[in-house]
C-alpha cells in the first residue's frame, strides 16, 4: 500500500502544482479586464466570466507592441517614452535597471546564461554548477583584469535568489549540458540527472567570451 501511495502522489504532485500555477497565471493576467469599461467585457456578451481572455490579451498587446516598435514611428514613440521616464529619478533608476538584465537575459546575441559551469564553491573541493552571466566590469574590471569570469550560483530548489561571483576563468569547467538540463538538475537537488554527454576532456572557461 505505501509503495502504491507514493505512486499516486508522483503522479499527482507535479499535475496539481502545474494546474496552480497555470490558473494563478490565468487569474493575475485577467485582473487586465479591470482596465476594460463594463459594457465591453466578456461578461455583458455572455452573462458570465470567460477565464483566459485576460491572457489573450496580453498576448496581443505584446505582439502588437512589438510589431509597432519594429518600424521608425514606433521606435520614435518608445525612444520618446524612455527619454520621458528618464527625467523621473526613482522611476529612472528602475526601470533602466529592470531594462539592462532584461536587454541582457533575453538577447540573441548576448553570452548571458548560455553556458553551463563547474565551479569550486563555497570552498575549495565543494562543486557546483553555476552560469555564465559575462565578464567583470567597471572598476571591478580594472583591478581584476581580464582572467575572470562573472557567474551566476542559484540556490535549490529556488534558481530565481543565488549567489554573483567573480572567479578566475582557469577555475571554471564549461558543462557539456543545456541550461535547460543545468536547471532542471538544480532545482531537482540532483534528483533529476541530465543524460550523460561524451566530451574528449573538461573545458576550462578561459575561451567563453571569445566565442
Amino acid at each position: 500500500m505505501k509503495k502504491y501511495f507514493v505512486t499516486g502522489l508522483l503522479i499527482w504532485i507535479p499535475l496539481v502544482i502545474t494546474f496552480v500555477v497555470l490558473a494563478w497565471i490565468v487569474n493575475t493576467l485577467d485582473q487586465i479586464l479591470l482596465l476594460v469599461p463594463a459594457t465591453v467585457r466578456p461578461e455583458a456578451f455572455f452573462g458570465f466570466h470567460v477565464p483566459g481572455i485576460g491572457v489573450v490579451i496580453s498576448l496581443l498587446l505584446i505582439l502588437i507592441t512589438g510589431l509597432a516598435a519594429a518600424n521608425f514611428v514606433g521606435q520614435r514613440m518608445v525612444g520618446f517614452w524612455e527619454s520621458l521616464l528618464s527625467r523621473i529619478p526613482v522611476v529612472k533608476s528602475i526601470y533602466y535597471s529592470v531594462k539592462q538584465v532584461s536587454d541582457t537575459l533575453l538577447s540573441s546575441n548576448g553570452q548571458a546564461f548560455r553556458k553551463a559551469l563547474l565551479i569550486q564553491y563555497p570552498r575549495e573541493g565543494m562543486w557546483t554548477i553555476g552560469f555564465q552571466t559575462g565578464a567583470p566590469g567597471g572598476d571591478a574590471a580594472h583591478h581584476l583584469g581580464n582572467e575572470f569570469v562573472s557567474v551566476y550560483v542559484p540556490t535549490t530548489p529556488n534558481p530565481t535568489s543565488g549567489f554573483f561571483l567573480m572567479l578566475p576563468r582557469k577555475d571554471a569547467i564549461e558543462l557539456d549540458m543545456s541550461v535547460d538540463e543545468a536547471l532542471k538538475y538544480i532545482i531537482s537537488m540532483g534528483v533529476v540527472a541530465p543524460p550523460p554527454h561524451r566530451t574528449a576532456a573538461p573545458r576550462p572557461a578561459a575561451a567563453l567570451l571569445n566565442q
